[in-house]
């Protein structure tokens, strides 16, 4: 049985490992999804707001350092990544943000 994301577990330190380890989770119940909220654009050369609703995750690849294999998250590593808590009514996860932009990584709440 999977184990619930509660209002405990947000308030530890947020890490590279507690993101890998909720998508891992995740992704064995097929309950990931993510929205991209900002990205790199290239063509301004700065990062923009995006209009993305929920997609769910359909696969991932550790190999990808940097995505994880899950498009539209983005990670550069070397503690430039920024990790918080992030909830709303239908979804409860996490939020990314760097320089290439902001994520939110998530689960369906369970009723």
């Amino acid at each position: 049985m999977a184990r619930k994301v509660g209002e405990r577990d947000m308030e530890k330190k947020i890490t590279r490992a507690t993101i890998k380890s909720f998508i891992l989770r995740e992704m064995k119940n097929k309950n990931l999804y993510i929205k991209v909220k900002s990205s790199f654009d290239g063509m301004t050369d700065c990062v923009q707001d995006v209009k993305d609703d929920f997609r769910k995750v359909e696969k991932i690849d550790f190999e990808d350092k940097y995505k994880l294999g899950i498009v539209g998250l983005w990670l550069v590593g070397s503690s430039r990544d920024y990790f918080s808590p992030w909830s709303d009514e239908n979804f409860i996860g996490y939020k990314v943000y760097n320089c290439c932009g902001t994520s939110i990584i998530a689960m369906k709440r369970l009723i």
